[in-house]
């Protein structure tokens, strides 16, 4: 009864703890503005089930893609065990689903040989990640606290499958000698022959295999409570920012509303003109994002492949979409910890613009959705960097000068050339 009290308070515990940092990540998203994404939810639901749970982006890398396949499946079905490891826990049971006899057999066999492949994959990971040296593993933005975030990632579920295989090891022995009330259940293809190095004492085997019991149910639940913390957040937030992705033509700007009502207002007297006061133009601050943008921020996977296939960064520019993704996130969660602190936010002379993001980053893009269309989850830092300059531009009349005499040249000539109309047909005469 003491280890099912003990197990009951730490679940509950856990739970709420991973409740009130939902809660908190919720509140940061609804900061920033609305934005209307439930339109044509048939076709957000295809995206959703081929993007988010098929995998489809992935596959343009196979290997990576095939690996990381193994992860999540394994994730998502082994998960399904813990079920009755949380049954077992709260009552004292054990192994309370094996009433279904040779369905619960497969189930076991298919859940070590999930294990298997979640902990090879996660150890090729690895040693991709720290040895090979591959490109978009490197970068200014992965340096620090990514890189050990990363790491400490896939070592958690190295452990974790490690412990689920010499947990059912274990279990395998002690049904082998009859000792109660470990009942002959299941099937157990791999760790069978862990079980082989495993001494032959009862009371050995019941230690580890508790041990094994008690440190894997612990580490899904501290897992659960480190996602909100990690880039392994974006294992449920890729599901909603699938679904609420852009469905418009990846090419296509859309003009600030705010802007085209002052401008009909001007061609047209007759139509009324604008009351809604507006507060800014462009993006300064987090704020003055959308709720989606800042879903896109939580959600990014850190894992690199818009940085891989963006041109500027390729060429050595300073951008690199995945650190707008990153800086946007950090600086939202400073906006939150200054909300916890002082119930409202509170101005601490800091901006996205200048303190996170510079402005070589943000006029370096050459809009090409390189980043769009390469992230695996739809995330789309375009928007953001388009935002920035809209403030840069509209606010503070700031660009390069080069961007500065085009704007310059658009109105005065019609055409982003330096050239006069009446002159623009001169080049025939040559």
């Amino acid at each position: 009864m003491i280890s099912q009290v003990i197990f009951f308070c730490l679940l509950i515990f856990a739970l709420l703890f991973f409740a009130k940092n939902a809660g908190r990540i919720y509140r940061n998203i609804k900061l920033g503005k609305a934005e209307n994404r439930s339109d044509r939810p048939t076709e957000r639901l295809k995206i959703m089930t081929l993007v988010a749970f098929g995998q489809k982006k992935m596959f343009k890398k196979p290997l990576p893609a095939l690996l990381h396949l193994f992860v999540y499946v394994g994730f998502c079905i082994i998960n399904i065990e813990m079920l009755e490891i949380v049954i077992d826990g709260v009552f004292g049971t054990h192994r309370v689903f094996s009433f279904m006899g040779s369905f619960y057999n497969f189930l076991i066999f298919a859940f070590e040989w999930l294990a298997l492949a979640v902990l090879l994959s996660c150890a090729v990971f690895f040693v991709r990640r720290n040895m090979l040296h591959i490109y978009r593993f490197g970068g200014r933005e992965l340096l620090k606290w990514p890189k050990t975030d990363a790491n400490i990632i896939l070592i958690t579920e190295i452990l974790l499958m490690a412990a689920f295989l010499g947990m059912n090891a274990a279990d395998y022995k002690l049904q082998m000698l009859g000792h109660a009330p470990y009942h002959l259940a299941g099937a157990f293809p791999v760790s069978q022959y862990l079980a082989i190095i495993l001494p032959d004492s009862a009371q050995t085997l019941v230690a580890i295999e508790r041990a094994c019991w008690w440190f894997h149910i612990v580490g899904v639940l501290a897992f659960l409570n480190y996602l909100p913390l990690s880039k392994h957040l974006h294992i449920l937030l890729a599901f909603p920012n699938t679904y609420f992705s852009k469905l418009a033509p990846k090419g296509k700007f859309e003009n600030m509303p705010s802007v085209t009502a002052e401008v009909k207002a001007m061609l047209d007297p007759t139509l009324p003109a604008p009351t809604a006061e507006i507060s800014r133009f462009g993006v300064k601050d987090v704020q003055d994002l959308t709720w989606k943008n800042l879903l896109d921020a939580y959600t990014c996977t850190e894992c690199g492949r818009c940085t891989a296939a963006c041109p500027a960064n390729i060429t050595g520019k300073l951008l690199s979409p995945r650190k707008i993704m990153m800086d946007t996130r950090d600086r939202l969660e400073e906006v939150g910890i200054n909300i916890d602190k002082n119930k409202v936010f509170q101005e601490d002379n800091k901006s996205l613009i200048d303190d996170y993001i510079t402005r070589e980053e943000i006029w370096a893009c050459t809009t090409c959705n390189a980043c769009v269309e390469q992230c695996p989850v739809n995330i789309n830092p375009l928007e953001i960097i388009m935002g920035l300059r809209q403030y840069a531009i509209m606010e503070e009349s700031k660009g390069p000068a080069s961007v500065t005499a085009m704007f310059t040249n658009l109105e005065n000539n019609g055409a982003p050339w330096k050239y006069a109309q009446a002159d623009r047909a001169n080049w025939t005469n040559t």
